[in-house]
């Protein structure tokens, strides 16, 4: 077993052999630490484990907001 997962295990995983496909579809199914290496895909095998274990979720950040309060409305 290897520290990320293979081409094949991708492809099956995905459907697809494009690697971009590839990459939009795992970060549609939650797997924000996909990225593009030299040789396509680069999943970590924990990373897809804790996903698919459901331990793991995307970090989430709260929207800043902009404090407009100094501004005087149109007129």
């Amino acid at each position: 077993m290897t520290i990320v997962l293979s081409n094949e295990e991708i492809i099956q995983l995905t459907g697809y052999r494009l690697a971009t496909m590839q990459l939009d579809r795992l970060r549609k199914d939650g797997f924000y630490r996909a990225r593009m290496g030299r040789r396509g895909v680069v999943l970590e095998r924990s990373h897809y484990l804790a996903i698919t274990g459901g331990q793991d979720v995307a970090p989430t950040t709260q929207r800043k907001v902009a404090n407009l309060s100094h501004l005087r409305p149109a007129t």
